[in-house]
């Protein structure tokens, strides 16, 4: 039976624009999705802005605009994003709402009627010129620990130290500057600490499934051992003047963003419910046998593995069926950076005419559904997407298609070969690898199965068959095949390529690629339509232009963008860096961003040989996943046998620039630990541990 299914992204604040690294979440929820409708699931896609909370009303303010003129302005700007990089949601909305509002109205009245909502008198600072309480990120000063100037009321980036805004020295406010007073306010707080939300989030976070392992473990050490307890209770509420919801029956008091986010996924789908004649009940009430996931970003996990299954499960919904949180974006090996120009826009990727597509194949080709980061390496970028989509996908159609339309009337011969089976088989471990999210598998099988579409290609050769006579029937059968290895690469690549894969359809003449499509071969006589190329090589200099570009866009946006939302913990990982970055300026360190400009890779030796008039040198032929072994030079010859280092994994530099030798390129260097009194020669080249793949980032 076909499956029911809902699944969400994280909201994407509504205080800036879509940027690559929002992209990697989008991109993977989508392909999974996408997925699944091939599969003849019933399958939801819903999303929403996340709109309210302090930087939004500072931001409208320092505008002169409303919030609610703010927000339906990023909305159109996000939903253009999205579109552009076909993100297909079910439905786009927005956490102001009336129906998001009903919901946290809902959950609230429920919590509170289940005796876990409780008002508590606590001490926060005041900004007597805004006349407002200040939010951590909205107070600075110096830190209690290093006496650093001008740090957040919640972290130090110099030291690292973590602290509360009441230990901040000198404080003031950073929207107006005056010193901040303390006041007493009358907070709600939803009693996570209670024991009952704690069993149950004990038993949730556990249960087999539901948590990545790496994530159920994170859970494991913020809940503390049995017996101990690590949660305290949250502060659900804000002080006016704030853009939100208002508390029921507690004037002045709005829902903390971070409470009413979350039930944006239910306002949205209610929405959508509403829009299809959808059973909003049916996929919420607490026996449902609907599916429900959350793709999000590990900075997060606190607020939706913890926060939001105690909501749900305490007022009277369903829980997610799974949570799946991913890793962060770096971009050459560091964090996105404006002033390097690779803190890159989703807009600005469009407006420099990239491909959408050559994004998505190489986000998904790097994607595993683990929470470990992933780089988009600039020039491996292009060198991918040109060797995989162009070079082994689209070649294919490219060579023979023109064929079928001038010699045979556009009609295809059989296509029930016996080298074709093994792509037919393929359907059930690519789509294994699809329902996993590990995406990156299933597109080295579906690569893997160009290769050897191409190999037959090339063996049989229909550029030269054309040109020979009585080898009609030859040519036929050879390009008619090549053409059903292309519909089925198609479909394994549709749910990452949704444009080519609509382009190809049209070509052949058929219906929409569904997965049991792998099935059966297209028959013999079927039409196709006039060939037209599918998809360019990438200019690198496109590349260039786009960090370009966002180095002169972005320097402006830096500085009038107001301060980031606090509830962003992605900001802390940032901080953790800077920290880190600071304390090296002042010794005999190096920075993390120097240590990440050497691009560390796992290497097979593929080859080794003697170089003939060194002394010193053997030649390695390496491996790293690219689509040719590099040659390096290394002077371990005093240490090594050539013939034995062959099949061992290494560890090389392999951005190191090549280097011209005497006796050929050297593409980079092996790494070996030395001891010049060592009777081996004082040389052991470095081994990754068992199960490390060639290419594969050290870090």
């Amino acid at each position: 039976m076909p499956r029911k299914i809902l699944v969400t992204s994280a909201l994407p604040y509504a205080n800036g624009a879509i940027h690559l690294g929002h992209l990697v979440e989008y991109i993977q929820t989508d392909v999974w999705v996408r997925f699944q409708k091939m599969r003849g699931n019933e399958c939801w896609y819903v999303c929403a802005d996340d709109t309210h909370g302090t930087p939004i009303m500072l931001r409208a303010e320092k505008e002169g605009i409303t919030p609610e003129a703010l927000i339906e302005r990023v909305h159109g700007e996000h939903s253009r994003d999205f579109a552009g990089f076909h993100v297909g949601f079910d439905n786009y909305y927005s956490t102001h709402s009336p129906e998001t509002r009903a919901c946290a109205e809902d959950i609230y009245g429920k919590l509170k009627a289940a005796g876990l909502i409780e008002v508590r008198t606590i001490e926060q600072y005041y900004d007597p010129v805004k006349q407002m309480f200040l939010p951590d990120r909205f107070i600075k000063g110096e830190c209690p620990k290093c006496s650093a100037k001008d740090q957040y009321g919640d972290n130090c980036e110099v030291c690292g130290a973590a602290y509360t805004p009441n230990e901040l020295k000198n404080p003031y406010s950073a929207v107006s500057g005056a010193k901040p007073e303390l006041r007493n306010s009358d907070h709600y707080f939803f009693k996570l600490s209670d024991a009952k939300c704690q069993a149950f989030l004990r038993r949730w976070t556990r249960e087999a499934g539901r948590l990545q392992a790496e994530a159920s473990n994170k859970m494991q050490e913020w809940l503390g051992a049995e017996g101990e307890n690590k949660l305290t209770d949250w502060d659900i509420s804000r002080d006016a003047p704030y853009f939100g919801f208002e508390i029921p029956e507690a004037p002045g008091k709005y829902f903390y963003v971070w409470m009413d986010a979350p039930i944006g996924y239910m306002g949205s789908f209610k929405n959508l419910c509403e829009k299809r004649g959808l059973d909003f009940n049916e996929y919420f009430k607490p026996d449902s046998s609907t599916e429900l996931y959350h793709f999000i970003g590990k900075d997060i996990l606190y607020f939706h593995a913890l926060f939001w299954p105690a909501e749900l499960e305490h007022a009277g919904y369903r829980t997610p069926t799974k949570i799946f949180a991913h890793g962060f974006l770096t971009v050459d090996g560091a964090k996105m950076s404006k002033s390097r120009g690779t803190f890159i826009t989703a807009e600005s990727y469009l407006k420099t005419g990239l491909n959408p597509e050559w994004l998505r194949y190489y986000y998904a080709a790097k994607l595993n559904g683990t929470m470990e980061d992933i780089d988009l390496n600039l020039d491996d970028f292009v060198a991918r997407v040109n060797s995989d989509l162009v070079g082994k996908y689209v070649n294919i159609a490219s060579r023979c298609a023109g064929f079928i339309s001038k010699k045979f009337d556009g009609r295809l011969g059989h296509t029930d070969a016996a080298w074709l089976q093994p792509l037919r088989e393929a359907a059930d471990s690519i789509a294994a690898a699809y329902e996993d999210r590990d995406f990156g598998r299933a597109l080295r099988e579906v690569m893997a199965l160009a290769d050897a579409a191409n190999v037959v290609v090339n063996d049989r050769k229909p550029w030269e068959l054309a040109k020979q006579d009585g080898k009609e029937a030859e040519l036929h059968a050879a390009c008619s095949e090549a053409i059903e290895a292309f519909r089925l690469l198609t479909l394994y690549l549709k749910p990452v390529l949704p444009k080519v894969a609509e382009a190809v359809e049209g070509f052949l003449g058929i219906q929409p690629l569904t997965w049991t499509d792998a099935i059966a071969a297209l028959p013999a006589g079927h039409a196709i339509n006039a060939y037209s190329h599918l998809m360019t090589r990438i200019d690198p200099k496109q590349v260039v232009a786009l960090v370009e570009a966002n180095k002169e866009s972005l320097g402006a946006v830096a500085n009038a963008t107001p301060a980031p939302a606090p509830q962003k913990h992605a900001e802390k990982q940032e901080n953790a860096v800077a920290a880190a970055a600071a304390a090296a300026e002042s010794g005999p360190h190096i920075t993390i961003d120097d240590f990440m400009k050497v691009d560390l890779r796992v290497a097979k030796i593929v080859d080794a040989g003697h170089v003939e008039g060194a002394e010193k040198l053997i030649r390695l032929s390496l491996d790293i996943g690219e689509e040719k072994p590099r040659q390096v030079f290394a002077g371990i010859k005093s240490a090594y046998d050539p013939a034995a280092l062959v099949g061992r994994l290494t560890v090389m530099v392999a951005n190191l620039a090549p280097r011209k030798m005497k006796f050929g390129m050297s593409e980079g260097m092996v790494l070996a630990a030395s001891n010049a009194d060592d009777k081996n020669g004082g040389l052991y080249i470095l081994s990754p541990d068992s199960g490390a793949q060639p290419g594969m980032r050290v870090k």
